[in-house]
């Protein structure tokens, strides 16, 4: 149920997003390095995110990711777009409204099979009212945010 809190607070988040995708400096701006430099792979293996290592990159899409380990760069490379998140990593609520957004790599979550990340947990918290609306919203934007 909604309720004025709620409703205050999700007028406030998308209101954010607004001026954050009209304002984007270099605090906001999306980072060459994909995920900031986490691991791809190691979104799927259950445990906490990892950090990749400079002496463990592959190219997709125009982004350079890093991994753990050589085992993880030939586990994406062999099959990238198992591995690399949705929407060339912006976040996928900010897509689902229409923007271009950068993310916490933290605030993740992996639906079925796919990598999904957001640009802070709170944001996170929003997208998960609505896992599937949000994520049809955002594959019908894409295609004109790429």
């Amino acid at each position: 149920m909604i309720n004025r809190r709620n409703l205050l607070g999700l007028s406030l988040a998308t209101a954010g997003f607004a001026v954050l995708a009209t304002t984007a400096g270099p605090a906001f701006a999306k980072s060459p390095l994909a995920l900031t430099g986490y691991d791809p792979v190691s979104y799927f293996s259950g445990n906490r995110p990892s950090r990749g290592k400079s002496q463990f990159t592959a190219q997709y899409r125009g982004l350079t990711y890093q991994f753990s380990s050589a085992r993880n760069r030939d586990a994406f490379v062999a099959n990238p777009a198992r591995y690399a998140p949705q929407f060339d990593g912006y976040c996928a609520y900010g897509v689902s409204r229409g923007y271009k957004v950068g993310v916490d790599p933290l605030a993740y979550k992996v639906v079925s099979g796919k990598l999904y990340v957001n640009y802070s947990k709170s944001v996170q918290r929003t997208w998960s009212r609505d896992i599937p609306g949000y994520i049809a919203k955002a594959n019908r934007n894409w295609p004109g945010l790429k």
